[in-house]
This record gives C-alpha cells, sequence and structure tokens, in this order.
C-alpha cells in the first residue's frame, strides 16, 4: 500500500490554505453646537432700549485628517518551503523562503470635509410693547434733534453779539485768512454796512443882483486930481 496523500504539499511546497482577514476603522463623530443669544438691544438714551427680531446666520466648515506612520502601501508575504522529499514528515528546509509574494496592506490616509450653515431666528411674541417702545424712540429723537437746534442757535447768537461788539471796537479777523470767515456773514448797521437814507439840503436865500455899470470911464493923467491923502503924523518932543 502507497503512502497516504495529503493535500497539505504539492510538489513538496506547501498549499496549505491560511486565510487572513484584517479589518480596522475608525469613527469620528462631529457636531455643530448653536447656543441661542439674547435678544438684539437697541439703546436710543433716555432709558430707552427696545428688542427685536433676531436672526442668527452662522456657517460652518469641518476637517479631519487621519494617517498612519510609517505609510507601507505593500508587504512582501512569504512562501516557505515545505518539501519532504525523505517523507519523513518534516520538511527538509524548515524556515527556508522559496519566494515572497507582493500584498496590499490596506493602509491609507483619509480626509473629510463638511461644510454647512445653522440658522436661528427669534421673535418677541408681544407686540404692542414693541410698537410703545417704537413710539418712544420717535419722541425720544425728536427731543434729541431739537436740543441739538437749541444749542446751534445760542452758538449762532454768540457769534453773532461777539462778531457784532468787535465790529463796533474796530477789530476784525484780516480778509482772506482762516478764521475770516467766522464774521463773514454779521453786518453792524453803520459799521459794516450804511443803511440807505436820506439827507435834507436846506434850501439857498436868493438875492437879487443889481446891475453894474461897465460903461469905461476917462481917466485923468494929471496928478492933481488924485487929492492930498494923509497917512500919518508923527510929533515931534
Amino acid at each position: 500500500m502507497s503512502a497516504p496523500v495529503n493535500a497539505e504539499t504539492v510538489g513538496g511546497v506547501s498549499a496549505t490554505a491560511s486565510p487572513i482577514a484584517n479589518s480596522s476603522g475608525s469613527v469620528t463623530n462631529q457636531a455643530i453646537q448653536v447656543l441661542q443669544g439674547p435678544y438684539i438691544t437697541n439703546t436710543y438714551g433716555g432709558g430707552i432700549q427696545c428688542q427685536g427680531s433676531t436672526m442668527n446666520v452662522t456657517p460652518y466648515v469641518t476637517a479631519t485628517a487621519g494617517s498612519q506612520k510609517p505609510f507601507e502601501g505593500w508587504w512582501d508575504s512569504p512562501v516557505y518551503d515545505m518539501r519532504d522529499l525523505d517523507e519523513d514528515g518534516a520538511p527538509d528546509n524548515p524556515g527556508s523562503i522559496l519566494y515572497t509574494v507582493p500584498t496590499r496592506t490596506g493602509q491609507k490616509d483619509t480626509y473629510n470635509l463638511g461644510v454647512g450653515v445653522s440658522a436661528t431666528w427669534s421673535k418677541p411674541l408681544d407686540k404692542q410693547l414693541q410698537e410703545q417702545c417704537k413710539e418712544a424712540v420717535n419722541v425720544q429723537i425728536d427731543m434729541q434733534r431739537q436740543l441739538t437746534a437749541n444749542k446751534r442757535l445760542d452758538f449762532e447768537i454768540a457769534r453773532l453779539k461777539n462778531c457784532g461788539e468787535l465790529y463796533k471796537a474796530g477789530i476784525m479777523f484780516k480778509p482772506g485768512t482762516r478764521y475770516a470767515s467766522i464774521c463773514a456773514d454779521v453786518l453792524v448797521q453803520g459799521v459794516s454796512e450804511i443803511k440807505p437814507h436820506v439827507h435834507n439840503i436846506p434850501e439857498v436865500e436868493k438875492k437879487e443882483v443889481k446891475e453894474i455899470d461897465l460903461t469905461p470911464k476917462e481917466v485923468s493923467t494929471d496928478s492933481s486930481s488924485l487929492g492930498t491923502h494923509s497917512i500919518g503924523t508923527l510929533k515931534e518932543e
């Protein structure tokens, strides 16, 4: 009888099936937390604060990366020499490697990218209070505008008064200089401007002019006609 033939060897080469299954995995949980904040509050002065509807839009981007070091995409799977030529039940060359078979390791890097948007919208439910707050805001704004106008009026009156007094004193900025425009629009009657007026001119008394005789007269050449004239008398002592 011949020795039984086992399926362990084929032609002296090991043909034993040795399936190997490897599995690995990882799970990454990522969450986006949206925190509900308070209502947006607008302050207008005078202790007036109004809250309105609030909408929050939050875009987000998440990214993860995973890798294994050192990276080996392939590994050499050895095929051992299991030949038993003398049929003694033991390999003739135990541990001897006949050749290697390239085998994929399945190792790889992983990259994940996530993009999203979260949005929340909050609105007060009491509409009447919101309208009253808006009315109070309008009143407060009108009052602030009036106070500003009063301050402006006080400034303009003070400028008018001071510029007028300086004009009366003959003091003014040189025309064309930096501050000459401060009092440029101020007019002082009788100083910087002459008010239109009318002068009364008195009437001139008319007198009658007598006729003058311009007929030439005969001139005497005799000195006796001149007469005797006394200029002065000297008194001798």
